[in-house]
């Protein structure tokens, strides 16, 4: 039986990742504008669209079992 990542930790997880992103995008926009308010508004509208991309991204995977890799117990 495969377990899969609860969506507590793909919640947590894409908020961790969102942050660092968006920290690069509101860092990138400032330097290349100038602009604050141009800067944190591109952030915000980040921040909400790619989190709930990224949680229906990580939860799809999860339903495809591709790729995992099987346990096998130690070769006597």
């Amino acid at each position: 039986m495969r377990s899969g990542e609860t969506r507590t930790r793909s919640v947590t997880k894409a908020v961790t990742w969102r942050l660092l992103a968006s920290a690069t995008t509101f860092s990138l926009v400032w330097i290349f504008t100038g602009e604050l308010t141009l800067a944190a508004s591109v952030s915000v509208l980040e921040v909400i669209l790619k989190m709930v991309i990224y949680y229906g991204h990580e939860r799809a995977w999860n339903a495809i079992h591709w790729g995992y890799a099987t346990e096998v117990g130690p070769k006597d």
